[in-house]
């Protein structure tokens, strides 16, 4: 018969060789691992052609100055509303026919004020939307 205590030995693990790979997966993810840089996305604007195009006879101008103020085919409009718009539009289109919009506006108007100029013009039914473009000299 054994009457000795049973020895208690302090069971321990050793972290040492878990903390190693973890520490070489880290590195291993950090130098393969490839990072998208979303400010460079390379863009391919569209360009004017030099071309003439003949005078379009069936249209309608709209104008939008820096203020914010709103013309169509130059008269103003009382507010720069999209219901205000769209009934101009209306009215400057007439009975019928399927005029071309041409938006004309102030680098330094809102992008909300073209926007509304356009879903008006949505709204009423007026589907040819363009914007004139300046040439420049190629240099």
């Amino acid at each position: 018969m054994n009457f000795r205590p049973p020895i208690n030995r302090d069971l321990d693990i050793n972290l040492t060789p878990l903390i190693d790979v973890v520490f070489l997966l880290l590195i291993f993810f950090m130098v393969s691992t490839t990072f998208v840089k979303e400010s460079e996305i390379e863009v391919n604007l569209p360009q004017a052609s030099a071309e003439l195009r003949e005078d379009l006879v069936d249209r309608i101008e709209i104008a939008i100055d820096r203020q914010g103020s709103i013309f169509v085919n130059d008269q103003a409009l009382i507010n720069a509303q999209v219901v205000t718009i769209r009934k101009a539009l209306e009215q400057a289109r007439g009975e019928g026919g399927d005029p071309v919009v041409i938006i004309s506006a102030d680098a330094a108007a809102t992008h909300q004020n073209v926007v509304d100029v356009m879903d008006a013009a949505r709204q009423a039914g007026l589907y040819r939307v363009t914007f004139p473009t300046l040439m420049h000299d190629q240099k």
